[in-house]
């Protein structure tokens, strides 16, 4: 692909400076957000939910909207554009508190702009590595791009933490503000030159229609022999890791009573776990193919939630629940390392340029979308059965996820199943 070709490894460390910067930014906000709705500004459970719901509605109103503007527009312009965005959204926030005016509902309103240009600049983030590397380099930019996510995600709680007591939240959550605004500089300074697209991905020229344009992505999406089973799976797979999250949140500090510290230690470990496999990720790739890699992973993701399924249901506590917690959490971690630098890398091979925003966004709408639903589901199973069925029900839709991905051809693809795509 010519335009791949043309990006330099110069282009490839900015764009992965600026991604740095920005995982970090996000993980620190990850901890002050909560603490400043909470703490701060003394929000209700409702209030909390909605200020959680809130960073998901997006993705549902508008994700496939953004995919067809996507592949319209200048991808790295939508991204610096949505950087700069995002970034003053989040820079508002301290500013209304410094003046003494910051309330639950205009959180909210900031939020659903962050969100909104969040769904813009993510599409374009995804669809504008294949301009910056060749093809046959995607798998490993994007193995780099995660070691480097997970690396945030295991040091960015406890640098949050640390600067939410030094500085506190609302402070805190400028500097995330601020790490949009160099991403937003960053990417502005990429040596690339993108390919004109079309308004139409097949047939002869046609007048611009978003309907049509939104009909292609999802075809594309869901017809294909190979990202239709992964589609799916991967919809299942955001629900039932939601609902475990929830669950685990509630099995963890109420009935095991755990610390605060030893329960952002168990998210510690999946990151480091998370950074091997993301490491691991290209040798498996090129070995047995991007395809086994992703079954491999899918089939995982039950075992280790039924490890913790059993823990509840035998009613361990103490250390053997915690070992229990650690262990399975690893594991999830370890797998999730693998699985997904080879998932994006596929999607990003095997789609045409001109539907790569369309299909982006789609899979990202649905995904954030059922993992809204399966929040909401699991804290509903959680209060009308407990935590033990609930677990139960979070390995169900896990191995549901496992068998669309089994019993498909995806377990044949591989990266270079793209080739023709170029």
């Amino acid at each position: 692909m010519a335009a791949a070709q043309s990006g330099s490894d110069g282009s490839f460390t900015r764009y992965w400076v600026a991604a740095t910067i920005s995982s970090f930014g996000t993980a620190v906000t990850a901890v002050a957000m909560p603490v400043l709705v909470v703490q701060v500004l003394g929000a209700s459970p409702v209030e909390v939910g909605i200020v959680n719901a809130a960073q998901f509605v997006p993705y549902a109103v508008l994700g496939l909207l953004a995919g067809v503007y996507v592949d319209r527009w200048r991808r790295r312009r939508v991204l610096v554009w949505a950087s700069v965005g995002r970034g003053l959204a989040l820079g508002l926030i301290p500013v209304l508190w410094l003046t003494g005016v910051l309330e639950i509902w205009s959180l909210v309103v900031l939020l659903l702009i962050f969100g909104s240009l969040a769904v813009f600049g993510l599409a374009a983030s995804q669809s504008l590595l294949p301009q910056i590397v060749p093809r046959a380099r995607l798998l490993s930019a994007n193995s780099r791009l995660d070691q480097t996510d997970a690396a945030a995600q295991t040091a960015g709680p406890a640098l949050g933490g640390g600067l939410v007591g030094l500085l506190g939240a609302p402070v805190t959550i400028a500097i995330d503000a601020v790490s949009y605004l160099v991403e937003a500089a960053l990417i502005a300074r990429l040596r690339l030159t993108e390919p004109a697209r079309a308004s139409a991905a097949d047939g002869p020229p046609q007048p611009r229609s978003v309907r049509r344009e939104i009909g292609q992505g999802l075809r594309w999406t869901y017809r294909h022999v190979s990202l239709a089973p992964l589609a799916i799976s991967t919809h299942l797979w955001f629900f039932a890791n939601a609902g475990a999250l929830t669950v685990l949140a509630l099995f963890a500090l109420r009935d095991l009573a755990l610390s605060p510290a030893a329960y952002g230690l168990l998210f510690a470990v999946a990151g480091i776990t998370t950074l091997v496999g993301a490491a691991v990720a290209p040798w498996a790739g090129r070995s047995i193919g991007a395809g086994r890699s992703i079954v491999i992973a899918r089939v995982v993701y039950p075992v280790a939630w039924l490890l913790i399924a059993a823990t509840a249901l035998a009613g361990v506590g103490g250390a053997g629940a915690l070992v229990a917690l650690f262990v399975a959490l690893a594991l999830q971690g370890f797998v999730a390392g693998l699985e997904n630098p080879n998932e994006m890398a596929y999607r990003q091979a095997v789609t045409p340029d001109a539907l790569l925003g369309r299909t982006n966004a789609t899979m990202r709408s649905a995904n954030r979308t059922m993992a809204a639903l399966g929040a909401l589901v699991a804290g509903v199973v959680v209060a009308a059965t407990g935590i033990a069925p609930a677990l139960v029900g979070v390995v169900v839709v896990f191995i549901a996820a496992g068998v669309v991905a089994v019993a498909s051809p995806l377990r044949h693809a591989r990266h270079d199943d793209g080739d023709a795509a170029a």
